[in-house]
């Protein structure tokens, strides 16, 4: 899943970052309202971390915005402002939670993982192919019924797949699932990426294959079904 975290305090969002890339969370780091308008233009995110005071604008105007406009991407405010009525406000504003400054990284990442679980979100049937199961609420990617032991890399190279499975993913599709937005990407990168998650699947009998459709892209399919695509 991709979190766009705003927030202009360096110390402070690097730590974010960081500790949302160790919760397997992909996440696009923007120091101040513009870049998250050009964020969410860009691509769809499965939730925002959003601080308020931000040098180019209120944060709470920014949420109102965003709520008018009907986009209804999870919020959680992450602000100083700690007073009662500042949390009614973001609340009644539209963000889904409110984590006040100086906070602990566990808790935030938790906070982030019960946003994910509510009702609303566990409508999201798992996406099953072969022996593979993807639940788009935890996150979590099972072959038959155990948890799959991958890289963060790895795993999101399988989701993005999962999510279009049958469908080719171009390059393009797959290096925007795997990489946050400052990563500095080898050429060769994403074939070495596909090289070993097929070693994984192969090595634990996962029942499907991830073919190489020569020029386009990747598609994740059934093993032993046909397809028009070759392994490089």
């Amino acid at each position: 899943m991709r979190i766009l975290l705003v927030e202009d305090h360096a110390t402070l969002g690097l730590a974010v970052q960081e500790a949302l890339q160790r919760a397997r969370f992909l996440a696009d780091w923007c120091h101040n309202l513009d870049e998250a308008e050009a964020a969410m233009a860009g691509r769809s995110y499965d939730l925002i971390l959003l601080d308020l005071s931000l040098p180019d604008g209120d944060g709470l105007e920014f949420l109102r915005q965003v709520r008018s406009a009907r986009v209804h991407t999870p919020i959680i405010v992450l602000t100083a402002r700690g007073g009662l009525n500042d949390r009614i406000a973001g609340l009644d504003d539209g963000a889904d939670d409110y984590l006040v400054k100086p906070f602990q990284l566990s808790e935030m990442v938790s906070r982030v993982r019960a946003v994910l679980r509510r009702p609303e979100r566990l409508a999201m049937e798992a996406i099953r192919l072969g022996r593979v199961v993807f639940h788009p609420v935890s996150g979590d990617v099972t072959i038959g019924d155990r948890p799959i032991v991958l890289s963060r890399r790895e795993q999101q190279l399988l989701i993005a797949l999962l999510r279009r499975s049958g469908r080719v993913c171009s390059r393009d599709h797959l290096e925007d699932s795997l990489y946050d937005q400052n990563a500095d990407v080898g050429p060769n990168a994403l074939e070495s990426s596909v090289s070993r998650l097929r070693a994984y699947l192969t090595l634990h009998e996962a029942g499907v294959d991830v073919r190489t459709v020569r020029g386009v892209g990747y598609v994740l399919a059934e093993a032993n079904m046909g397809a028009e695509a070759d392994h490089e």
